[in-house]
């Protein structure tokens, strides 16, 4: 199912949602994760791959920290996507992506992925229309490799922020102690393509949503996490895990 238009889709929390309660409420979704991640590794019939898309400055990083922080580092692990290497350029585009997914028992993060390949390639017009469609069907054809062909369940996130959010952020970076590790003077470049980021996204959502995206209000972190905890204790949930039993003779 394709995701509506991202210009229609509110970036915050809708003024009936009390924030107070929505932060005790991902406190303790986020520890049934916990618990679920432990029949998850237990089991070892499924793995989980989370995709985290984004702009920069929508918060990637934080729900990885909030969300995730408390699992037992044995059954998640993060991989972050930068520029491909001159080894990875040497391969094919999914070649850097496959060797990283999950086994079976784990949750993989993926801050950033695959479809870098078909976003910031097209904005800045180091990939054409065709070499994007051939992309695409890779895509598609790679993540139901995964789903049907490893028991891979996989969740992807679009971090729905702002442009007036996403300034707001990036000046903090300029002004605040705590947060000037993060400026990246190249995150300013990017911002003025903004308007080419979002026509390729809509297009990566109407192309490749064979496995749906989520769109995840993110102006507000405490709601983005609130969602984002709900969707993936649900997806767990729906497993229907148990613990191994002792066969005893």
């Amino acid at each position: 199912m394709a995701v509506s238009q991202l210009r229609d889709i509110s970036t915050r929390a809708d003024n009936s949602i009390d924030k107070e309660k929505s932060k005790a409420k991902t406190k303790e979704t986020i520890e049934e994760i916990a618990d679920l991640q432990n029949l998850l590794y237990a089991e070892n019939k499924h793995a989980l791959l989370i995709i985290l898309q984004g702009m920069d400055a929508s918060g990637k990083d934080g729900v990885i920290r909030n969300v995730f922080g408390v699992i037992n580092p044995q059954g998640v692990q993060v991989k972050s996507f930068k520029a491909p290497t001159p080894e990875e350029l040497s391969h094919d585009f999914l070649w850097r992506i496959h060797q990283h997914t999950p086994e079976k028992g784990m949750i993989k993060i993926f801050n950033r992925s695959h479809y870098e390949d078909i976003l910031i390639t097209r904005v800045h017009g180091w990939c054409d229309d065709e070499l994007a469609g051939k992309r695409v069907k890779a895509i598609n054809d790679w993540e139901d490799l995964l789903v049907n062909h490893n028991s891979t369940i996989i969740l992807k996130f679009y971090l729905h922020i702002s442009f007036e959010e996403q300034q707001k952020r990036l000046a903090e970076r300029l002004s605040d102690p705590a947060k000037m590790w993060k400026h990246n003077p190249g995150d300013a470049i990017e911002a003025k393509l903004w308007d080419k980021y979002m026509a390729m996204y809509q297009e990566a959502f109407d192309n490749c949503s064979s496995i749906p995206w989520h769109v995840i209000p993110s102006d507000q972190n405490w709601y983005k996490e609130f969602l984002i905890a709900e969707k993936v204790r649900d997806t767990l949930k729906d497993l229907n895990m148990a613990c191994p039993s002792i066969k005893i003779a």
